[in-house]
């Protein structure tokens, strides 16, 4: 993870967003491999492993030696990165892009094309490694990201017809654009249709 992602990051409980804090023991350049995140506000401690910050269980006593449940995805259509770039229309270096599922598969092409974005995955497929580039988090709720903290959210084609296309719009600024890897994803309220064709459908968050 990379370390100044803290910021964006909420704690999945449900109650109010908090910072949370920060406990480091390995890191590697600018991206913690191994540490501890902690919740204010419900006092729970979340582990961040080999670079993945798991919010899918807390430490209840000593931390044991374990790596992170992933879930695989399934091959997503083929979707050219030139016109993924071009649909979530950033318009310049900065801020997030969440990439849920396997969308996440995505960093690297995407990266390539937009230079100073940093991109995060969320329950990405476990060959899908951490970046400089790709912070991973893993968590079976919700997005546990920050609300309208993202400049572009990518869903992938698994989670085009799940509640999570809804997370996708929450941590979305508004004005900026909602891709699914699908032609017929189940839509949050919020949205305006902007273009749809290629296996893509794209909108804007109002």
């Amino acid at each position: 993870m990379h370390i100044e992602l803290i910021e964006m990051l909420r704690c999945p409980e449900e109650h109010r967003e908090e910072f949370l804090v920060l406990s480091t023991s390995e890191m590697n350049g600018r991206s913690v491999r191994l540490g501890l995140v902690g919740c204010p506000v419900c006092h729970r401690d979340f582990e961040i492993i080999d670079g993945i910050v798991d919010f899918t269980e807390f430490v209840t006593g000593e931390r044991q030696i374990r790596s992170v449940r992933r879930t695989p995805a399934p091959k997503a259509p083929d979707v050219d990165v030139l016109s993924l770039q071009a649909l979530l229309d950033l318009g310049g270096p900065g801020g997030y892009v969440v990439l849920l599922g396997s969308a996440a598969r995505h960093a690297v092409g995407l990266a390539s094309l937009m230079a100073g974005i940093h991109f995060v995955g969320v329950n990405a497929p476990p060959e899908v490694e951490e970046l400089p580039i790709l912070s991973l988090v893993e968590c079976d709720r919700v997005i546990p990201l920050r609300q309208s903290m993202a400049r572009g959210a990518v869903v992938g084609a698994e989670l085009a017809n799940t509640p999570w296309g809804a997370e996708g719009w929450r941590v979305l600024l508004h004005g900026r654009r909602w891709v699914a890897e699908s032609e017929q994803p189940t839509l949050p309220a919020g949205l305006v249709q902007l273009a749809i064709g290629q296996g893509l459908w794209v909108g804007e968050k109002r």
